[in-house]
């Protein structure tokens, strides 16, 4: 009874291992992609204030015009890209909805989104579920996982209808120059081409990178469905908002599938997220103990035997090379899970790109992070 293309596309391979770790004792965690702080407390209040306003109904399809007001103004500065918040700016449960919609928004059956890869899980599966094909562009190690326009090129076809990047990165905390942008665009605006581009880890970046949007590069801007929200930067995952913005074609589109399957995002979170952008310290704070975090786990995962790391530039992951343990991905996840203790996710979840890599997330505590390189030192000395 259950549709074929829904019994064909497997479970996150994030799933898989979250069970594992629910099932397993004493298992020290570097598998969860979340924030370990707290919701800063300003914006715990204005949710406080919403429930007590009896702000609390169906709010607009695109959500209130305060919050898309603050984006566009967000925008502007930030991101050097003009939206007016009356029809480009739609409020979204998470940037997860925002994918889906992006996707579904762009793709007719048959068409092809171009992916580089490692990326995160639900790309391929979004592209999927909207009939379209997703089509892999490999990133490599070399390269510090930045995509290449050369391997875009080369995948492009006539059914070829967009491409869907993401800078940070996740699951390899790579983070896409200037220049790299400027060539897909390029790519995009000469093959007249939609790019989506999900930028949730933004604000979380490191050594003096800088983050830019391609949708204000090389007249991209409206060829482009930006994608953001605020569970990374503001710990606010569990409260499921985010945005796109793009030209009013894109958002209206984006919009009608909203209004059905979704009506609006939830009000107390839009309401609890007015002010966000202004807590610009907690933000650094954040991002000056992750980096801390960053570097002592990619210094100890670099001391262990048989595996090696780049240091990641943004995000909250490392993607550490574990090639010359002669095992698979899933295996050496596996087994240290079971005779370590230490749960990381297979870097295949990602991608056939992602093969003998893994991926060890950082939004833990210091304390965590020495006692799992202590337990994976052991477990890598003990293989053949």
């Amino acid at each position: 009874m259950i549709a074929r293309r829904v019994n064909e596309i497997p479970f996150s391979g994030i799933r898989k291992f979250f069970d594992l770790v629910m099932g397993s004792k004493d298992v020290i965690s570097l598998g969860v992609g979340e924030p370990d702080f707290p919701t800063p407390e300003p914006l715990k209040d204005a949710a406080i204030r919403a429930i007590e306003n009896d702000y609390t109904s169906y709010t607009s399809n695109y959500g209130i015009p305060e919050l898309r007001e603050e984006i566009s103004e967000k925008l502007k500065v930030r991101n050097k890209i003009n939206r007016n918040p009356k029809d480009e700016i739609l409020i979204t449960s998470g940037v997860s909805q925002g994918l889906d919609l992006a996707v579904r928004a762009i793709t007719d059956p048959g068409d092809e989104i171009l992916i580089p890869e490692p990326c995160y899980v639900s790309y391929n599966s979004n592209v999927w579920f909207a009939h379209g094909k997703p089509i892999s562009v490999p990133t490599y190690e070399e390269n510090a996982f930045r995509v290449k326009a050369e391997d875009i090129k080369k995948r492009l076809t006539k059914k070829t209808k967009g491409i869907l990047i993401s800078t940070p990165n996740n699951p390899t905390g790579s983070v896409l120059k200037k220049k790299d942008l400027e060539e897909i665009a390029d790519i995009a605006i000469e093959n007249k081409l939609a790019v989506i581009s999900d930028e949730i880890y933004e604000d979380l970046i490191y050594d003096n990178e800088k983050h830019h949007s391609i949708a204000s590069l090389n007249g991209m801007e409206d060829a482009t469905i930006t994608l953001n929200g605020y569970s990374k930067p503001y710990a606010f995952t569990g409260w499921r908002l985010g945005y796109a913005a793009g030209n009013p074609e894109f958002i209206e589109a984006m919009m009608k599938i909203h209004q059905y399957a979704q009506i609006c995002a939830p009000s107390i979170s839009q309401y609890a997220a007015l002010g966000a952008f202004e807590l610009e310290e907690y933000v650094k704070d954040m991002v000056r103990s992750y980096d801390l975090r960053r570097r002592l786990l990619v210094k100890g995962l670099n001391s262990l035997p048989n595996i090696s790391c780049i240091t990641p530039k943004g995000a909250f992951y490392a993607f550490p090379n574990i090639k010359d343990t002669n095992l698979s991905s899933a295996e050496f996840a596996e087994r240290l899970l079971k005779e370590a203790g230490v749960a990381v996710i297979p870097g295949d979840a990602f991608g056939e790109s992602g093969e003998g890599y893994i991926r060890c997330a950082y939004c833990v505590s210091r304390e965590d992070i020495t006692e799992a390189l202590d337990k994976i030192n052991r477990f890598a000395e003990r293989l053949p």
